[in-house]
């Protein structure tokens, strides 16, 4: 995995990424990835970044499919799904998807949410990459993970912009491998 593709993903990351306080609520630090997207560098900095997490030590793709959580995993996990040449399955809150799904149900930092999958997204034996733009408590992650393994496929990794290092999200994820170009302390 190329280390420069890292490194460039994590300084762009401190450069563009604004700190909005008291944001949705008072005193919590909401961390604003929209001047990410708008800079052409930074964006193909941080999309460089997030497919490390896709490659084998020969720089190849492992991935059959890349999985991006509504709503801003659907900004980021298309552009690593081309990358990696593989397809992208989109992961949905509840009643948007228009044929049969899975369905998890999770709690959140702020209450609870369900998320679908089409039963037929991904293969039995696909390897799929998760990709989301911030890692909390793990849950969004965990339910996604769990919506791949009931179609049969196998989870490889999950790549983020960023993780809140403040917050329990490994105790959810195990020994699922985990890229964060961006560690918030």
């Amino acid at each position: 995995m190329s280390t420069g593709s890292l490194e460039a993903a994590r300084e762009a990351l401190a450069r563009l990424v604004l700190d909005i306080p008291d944001h949705p609520e008072p005193g919590v630090v909401f961390k604003d990835i929209t001047p990410v997207l708008s800079d052409p560098a930074g964006l193909a900095a941080v999309v460089a970044g997030l497919t490390t997490a896709g490659l084998d030590e020969s720089g190849s793709s492992r991935v059959d499919a890349v999985v991006g959580m509504e709503a801003r995993g659907f900004i980021l996990a298309p552009p690593v799904a081309l990358a990696l040449g593989a397809g992208f399955v989109p992961v949905r809150k509840a009643g948007k998807l228009p044929r049969e799904t899975h369905a998890v149900s999770y709690d959140l930092e702020y209450g609870s949410a369900t998320l679908e999958l089409h039963r037929d997204a991904v293969r039995p034996g696909d390897r799929v990459l998760l990709v989301d733009d911030v890692l909390a408590t793990g849950g969004t992650a965990r339910a996604t993970a769990e919506l791949v393994q009931a179609c049969g496929a196998v989870v490889v990794g999950v790549a983020v912009l960023m993780d809140l290092a403040f917050l329990p999200w490994r105790a959810a994820l195990g020994d699922v491998e985990v890229t964060s170009l961006l560690t918030v302390e």
